[in-house]
């Protein structure tokens, strides 16, 4: 079990002022040299995040907060060694343009860094023991773990065992730390070291599998079955620990990278179907058959572990953005789906609610909008309340579309002009980023090559349906006036029900693949673009575009909005990320993947999802894969970013909901993250269930 620390930074240290670089290097050794030890038999690898402080999101031993969304530079740190890193600081430290926050910085992390050798030691001098006392299989077991993991990560990995050990080691070390990060692209990491092992007849392909199947194990070992809690969105799932992992795709180079790595992890994940580690697969026209039949496969058992990411749209995006070639090819994600340079990235997002947006210009709501969980206000619309006579302010679409851009583009601003920048120390993460070391600056003070933050629109299908519904009923066909569907959005449907289910039945809405409903939603997509894309950097951060919502849909967005004059009632579940609002996407997941991709998407260089649940009995056999490879084909054809299917049956999710005791193990796809469903409170449930099923014909 996860334990909480049961030790502290000693008041004598605290009593000399330490800086927070200091203080929190301390706490590190601390966990370093006291965090218990967690050894099991038969495992293959070692070392352990067994402080449940770590999985609480904050630093063991410290108030400070710690860093998810993020990918480090774990490719680096396995071709170099930690030995390689610690060269590194001595020389900039040696240079005479570094100033006192550098230089503080830069100790911090090698105090770190001998932290981690501690912590390596520790389990090193217990294997040693168990060796030199033990007799017979555990002796020769143990001594073949201790000969995996005595060089790295402080040395270079010589062979496969050795670069799955460290890479474990280094991931691993953070995570005790509290820091979350993706892993990112492990068969580029490590394929090659597995390719000369296979070639000198060093290990097998069955030895290979298990070793990462005890990865795989391992990276579930601090799940405690409550789930983490986001401030704003609580009892998420036990697995939302942002340990994304990517496959396949380019190199630098422009080769494919598709090895016996990513064929040994998606056998693991057929296998074990352990959702901790979400799988994103880089995809393009190029994709081999044999790589789509092999996801097919694998998505239709359902727990919504693999998405897949289109290279032919997103590095053509990230080049436009400013991104050198050889950088966009190596893309990862910053755990959870959002787009980035691994190792070299500082990533933050900027969230917001446009049918929020929408329904402050018809006078329908508080003035909120939601950013990174602070409120953001403007001045020329704090005094813009529920009123009568709206009507007379919007004699036509056009004046009321007009208003709804220009409060778009001031909650945009506020967020452009928002302070990128924090002070929360973290040396141990920052040794992991590029340019840290060389610039003397933290992940959070500017130090990676790449800063960014990102305005992350959300409700876009539910503002361009209630829009379609306002043009049509209010000004085409003048069926009711605008006072008239704000008075009745205002009560919430009261005495216009036969209204609110005809809206239901008769208008096309975003999803159905209608060119009238996709022609608007493309109005609204280039204004949201074009006024973040105005400005591509700002206070020397970059502010790529995006389109999310992450389960704000529901946890953060619902309570601030009203009725939508889509004819949903006010507390429905509408749409999320960049799907469908739920129940309004009638013909089926093709029609749905052409509106998606009826955007040009290369507009929004930080990406959005597609979440798309398949029924079960429609993607079995081989009729149900090809279904599967044709969607995935048509995703990528059609310019899409990045698709999560989930196989799930609804009816089997309510018996799991009634009775979870009889689930324990049903993992269902959340946003970017999959979870076990019996985790997740109850409202999430709800959201994971009232997502429409989709027929994979």
């Amino acid at each position: 079990a996860v334990q909480p620390a049961q030790f502290r930074i000693a008041p004598e240290f605290l009593a000399t002022n330490p800086t927070p670089n200091q203080e929190y290097a301390e706490a590190v050794r601390q966990i370093a040299l006291h965090a218990p030890l967690r050894l099991l038999p038969g495992e293959l690898l070692v070392g352990a995040a067994t402080l449940k402080e770590a999985a609480q999101h904050r630093v063991p031993l410290t108030e400070f907060g710690s860093i998810s969304h993020t990918t480090l530079g774990f490719e680096k740190a396995l071709r170099v060694g930690y030995r390689g890193i610690r060269a590194e600081i001595a020389a900039r430290l040696k240079r005479t343009d570094l100033d006192s926050a550098g230089r503080d910085l830069l100790e911090a992390m090698l105090i770190c860094l001998e932290a981690a050798a501690i912590w390596h030691g520790r389990y090193q001098a217990e294997l040693e023991k168990r060796v030199e006392s033990g007799i017979g299989e555990d002796s020769s077991h143990d001594a073949e773990v201790l000969a995996a993991m005595r060089n790295v990560p402080e040395q270079p990995p010589a062979n496969f065992r050795e670069g799955v050990q460290a890479l474990w080691l280094l991931w691993d070390f953070q995570r005790l730390c509290g820091n979350w990060s993706g892993i990112g692209r492990i068969d580029k990491m490590l394929g090659p070291l597995l390719h000369a092992d296979l070639a000198a007849g060093r290990v097998t392909l069955n030895q290979a599998r298990e070793l990462l199947a005890h990865f795989w194990i391992k990276g579930c070992e601090w799940t405690t079955g409550t789930g983490h809690c986001m401030d704003d969105a609580p009892n998420t799932g036990d697995a939302q620990y942002y340990q994304n992992i990517v496959l396949a795709g380019l190199d630098e180079a422009g080769n494919p990278v598709s090895n016996e790595v990513t064929d040994l992890v998606l056998d693991v994940v057929e296998e074990l179907h352990i959702s901790d580690f979400p799988i994103a697969v880089r995809l393009s026209a190029k994709t081999p058959e044999r790589l789509l039949r092999r996801i097919a496969q694998i998505q239709r058992l359902g727990g919504g572990i693999i998405a897949i990411y289109n290279d032919d749209r997103i590095i053509p995006n990230l080049t436009s953005f400013g991104y050198p070639l050889e950088e966009a090819r190596n893309y990862a994600n910053d755990g959870c789906w959002e787009i980035l340079i691994p190792g070299k990235t500082s990533f933050g997002y900027q969230p917001f609610d446009a049918l929020l947006l929408l329904q402050e210009v018809l006078g329908l709501s508080a003035v909120e909008a939601v950013a990174r969980h602070e409120k953001v206000e403007c001045d020329e619309w704090k005094a813009h309340q529920p009123q009568a006579g709206i009507a007379a302010r919007f004699p036509d679409f056009d004046a009321l579309y007009t208003a709804f851009r220009e409060r778009l583009t001031a909650t945009v601003e506020a967020l452009l002009d928002a302070n990128p920048f924090h002070d929360l120390p973290c040396p141990l993460l920052s040794l992991l980023v590029d340019d840290c070391i060389d610039r003397g600056r933290s992940y959070t003070q500017g130090g990676p090559a790449y800063t960014v933050r990102s305005p992350h629109a959300g409700g876009l299908a539910d503002v361009v349906n209630s829009l379609l519904v306002i043009r049509q009923l209010v000004y085409e066909e003048q069926e009711l006036s605008l006072d008239e569907l704000v008075g009745t959005l205002q009560s919430n449907w009261a005495g216009q029900e036969s209204l609110r289910l005809r809206i239901q039945r008769d208008f096309d809405f975003y999803g159905n693949d209608s060119a009238k409903v996709d022609a608007l939603m493309q109005r609204v997509f280039n204004d949201y673009t074009d006024i973040v894309g105005a400005t591509r950097e700002r206070h020397g951060v970059l502010r790529p575009a995006g389109i999310s919502t992450f389960g704000r849909e529901m946890s953060a967005y619902l309570p601030h909005r009203t009725a939508a004059a889509s004819g949903q009632r006010k507390g429905a579940y509408l749409a999320a990320n960049f799907s469908p609002s739920p129940g309004t996407d009638k013909r089926g997941p093709t029609a749905v993947i052409r509106s998606h991709c009826a955007v040009d998407f290369s507009r929004l260089p930080c990406g959005t999802a597609l979440d798309l649940k398949i029924s079960p009995d429609t993607v079995r056999g081989e009729t149900g894969i090809q279904a599967l490879c044709g969607l995935m084909r048509s995703f990528v054809e059609l310019g899409g970013i990045f698709m999560q299917t989930d196989v799930v049956d609804t009816d089997l999710l309510r018996r799991a909901q009634a009775h979870p005791e009889d689930y324990p193990n049903l993992s269902v796809r959340i946003s970017g993250w999959s979870a076990r469903f019996a985790t997740l409170s109850r409202d999430w449930q709800e959201l994971i269930i009232n997502r429409t099923e989709q027929t994979a014909s």
